[in-house]
């Protein structure tokens, strides 16, 4: 799109194909800036890039596990695009169904670590010296609330990566801020997006639309990429207006004379 807010920007986002990662590369592209796509399935990669203006799309399939992988990415991006991104999204995570401490195996145990924190933490270190290079950057990590709270909804592994994930977007801050980069981390609740089939029980569908949007999440994404570079947002934390797990106790509540 020419004329906008991110024109002449290259931003990266993993976790693309669906969910939260496509309604963010889709307002980004919309907003001018050339975004890389990456995902394990390429498929879903090339549906997204089907919903962005023409030529706004660079399709990098990756296991972001790997850190070879991430290094080929960052390569492509920079030879296919001229530079390395100016924005990164972390925004691919993982769950599963079983994922109570009794369920956990180890291999379960190092899948959700390792999608959820270290494959963000890898990409992370990995654009830094790109970014300051450029003298600045910005990096959005899409952590949940989860990040910020414990609760039975999420499962331990999922909520350990993600208090994990909430601390590293701080550090880069504070390390990194003398170099013009920000990293901000939004921590939603729950999302109306693919993971809810993941959920030990389904989210009702009259809830669903009650839920936040994935579009809510990358409005929020567009918003601190267009800040002035001198403005570090640290955290932003969401929460549906209607919180269905509280919602019980809420009418307890207002029943009471």
């Amino acid at each position: 799109m020419s004329g906008g807010r991110l024109e002449g920007r290259i931003a990266w986002v993993t976790g693309a194909g669906s969910g939260i990662g496509r309604a963010i590369a889709v307002a980004f592209a919309r907003e001018g800036a050339r975004v890389a796509l990456t995902g394990r399935r390429e498929a879903p990669l090339h549906e997204t890039a089907g919903m962005m203006p023409a030529g706004s799309a660079l399709i990098v399939p990756a296991d972001l596990t790997d850190a070879a992988q991430i290094g080929r990415a960052l390569a492509t991006i920079a030879e296919s695009l001229g530079a390395t991104p100016d924005i990164l999204v972390n925004n691919a995570g993982v769950n599963l169904k079983r994922r109570y401490l009794h369920q956990l195996t180890p291999d379960a145990i190092r899948m959700m670590i390792e999608g959820n924190l270290t494959a963000p933490f890898m990409t992370s270190v990995a654009v830094l010296p790109g970014m300051k290079a450029k003298g600045g950057g910005l990096i959005i990590q899409i952590a949940s609330m989860a990040g910020k709270r414990v609760s039975f909804l999420s499962g331990p592994a999922y909520i350990a990566a993600k208090h994990g994930l909430v601390a590293l977007s701080e550090a880069i801050n504070q390390e990194n801020g003398i170099h013009n980069i920000r990293s901000t981390c939004i921590c939603p609740g729950e999302v109306a997006t693919p993971i809810l089939e993941n959920r030990p029980e389904p989210v009702p569908p009259e809830d669903v639309a009650r839920l936040l949007q994935p579009e809510d999440l990358a409005a929020m994404a567009v918003f601190v990429a267009t800040l002035p570079p001198h403005v570090c947002v640290s955290e932003m934390l969401t929460t549906p207006t209607y919180m269905r797990h509280l919602a019980a106790g809420a009418r307890k509540i207002a029943a009471m004379p």
